[in-house]
């Protein structure tokens, strides 16, 4: 077996689920799960129908660099939704299909890393724990930028050092954050372009909550859009992750892309004719019709929003709570130890949430995570609101 499957920790739900073992909740309280982002809004039905319709291509073996229709798409998306003039993404190089970002982001990092050359993976800490598993698996050494509530939950580039950035090959950001929702701007998106260029690293950036915003009017700004803003046309060490899970509310779909750096797609398009993780046609042929729709992706916004405003006023007298950027969480501040608030919020109001540590993990200046708890406000908005009446229940012991 390969060694490097004994570095990997429990995955974080498997830690909840024994975190949760033995405990019985209250019979008559309908459990509600806010543990994790999997979105819970009915799928567009333009979307199932153009699934339905496609059912004859289950005849045919997909292939790894997607259909033309399909890339062809998936550029002209990124090109409306991020002002990229005069051409901006070029379907034929610089995009390639992925069965969802987690499915493209674990590849990636498989393609990606020299495991001869000492390798660092650099990451925001709390991060999305496939960043560190691909990283290990790659047989990299993962290092963690702390994203503290004091520094905007930005990810902390000043605690690296300079022999840490010589041995980086790939550094992963998220923006909008998952669980923060912090937004990286452009100034910020500016310095890491720069480190990247004066340590030769590649940066992967990770947007599959770019849809998902609460002010209409302030879309997160994208990877591409700054390179281009700054002149970078060929997005030179640059790709970013796309995902219709959230935008479009299919995670089933498991449909999303890669693009960016021409160069390092071509390699990563080797790398996926042996991976053997193709796309298959009838799921392009929905996924095409998602991306060419921005009506239903306004919609869910408009959800989600209806579930902030509804859900912040019951928990923000009692708990250290603010309104996100973007995404669809909560990153509770919790007095407790996060993994007793969690077990315990469980076994009296059977509420489950995830704890701020298994997303995080311990460095020299703490844990972003301790005495945090992440709520995803998939559910519908009723159920949201009896979750967080629960919440403040227990809070105060009513």
């Amino acid at each position: 077996m390969n060694p490097n499957l004994n570095r990997l920790p429990l995955y974080p739900f498997e830690r909840l689920a024994a975190l949760k073992a033995g405990v019985e909740p209250p019979s008559d309280l309908e459990h509600i799960a806010m543990s994790i982002g999997e979105p819970r809004h009915a799928p567009p039905p333009f979307v199932v129908e153009a699934l339905r319709q496609s059912a004859h291509d289950l005849g045919r073996y997909p292939m790894a660099p997607g259909s033309n229709a399909f890339r062809a798409a998936a550029a002209n998306w990124l090109n409306r939704r991020f002002g990229l003039i005069g051409g901006g993404v070029d379907p034929a190089t610089m995009v390639l299909p992925v069965g969802g970002t987690r499915e493209g982001l674990f590849a990636f990092v498989q393609a990606v890393v020299d495991s001869s050359r000492d390798p660092v993976v650099l990451m925001p800490n709390p991060f999305y724990q496939i960043y560190e598993g691909a990283a290990l698996l790659a047989n990299a050494k993962p290092v963690y930028m702390n994203t503290w509530e004091q520094n905007e939950y930005l990810p902390d580039l000043e605690s690296v050092g300079p022999d840490i950035f010589r041995r980086c090959q790939l550094l992963f950001i998220c923006s909008p954050g998952n669980p923060t929702g912090a937004v990286l701007d452009a100034d910020f998106l500016e310095r890491v372009i720069a480190l990247a260029d004066e340590f030769d690293f590649i940066i992967a950036a990770d947007e599959c909550y770019s849809e998902i915003y609460l002010d209409e009017d302030e879309p997160p700004t994208g990877l591409l859009e700054v390179c281009q803003q700054i002149g970078r046309v060929d997005f030179r060490r640059c790709v970013v992750f796309h995902s219709l899970s959230k935008r479009s509310s299919v995670p089933g779909l498991r449909a999303g892309f890669v693009a960016g750096d021409a160069d390092v797609m071509k390699s990563f398009r080797l790398y996926r004719t042996y991976h053997g993780c193709a796309i298959p046609f009838h799921t392009e042929v929905a996924a095409i019709a998602a991306l060419s729709d921005d009506d239903h992706v306004r919609q869910n916004r408009a959800m989600y929003r209806e579930k902030f405003d509804a859900v912040l006023p019951v928990l923000e007298p009692v708990l250290k709570v603010s309104r996100p950027e973007a995404a669809f969480y909560l990153w509770l501040q919790v007095d407790d130890d996060d993994e007793v608030f969690t077990r315990e919020l469980f076994a009296s109001k059977n509420v489950t949430a995830l704890p701020g540590s298994y997303l995080a993990r311990d460095t020299e200046s703490g844990n972003p995570g301790r005495h945090r708890v992440r709520l995803s406000l998939v559910a519908p908005v009723m159920q949201c609101v009896d979750a967080a009446e629960r919440i403040r229940d227990f809070v105060t012991g009513s």
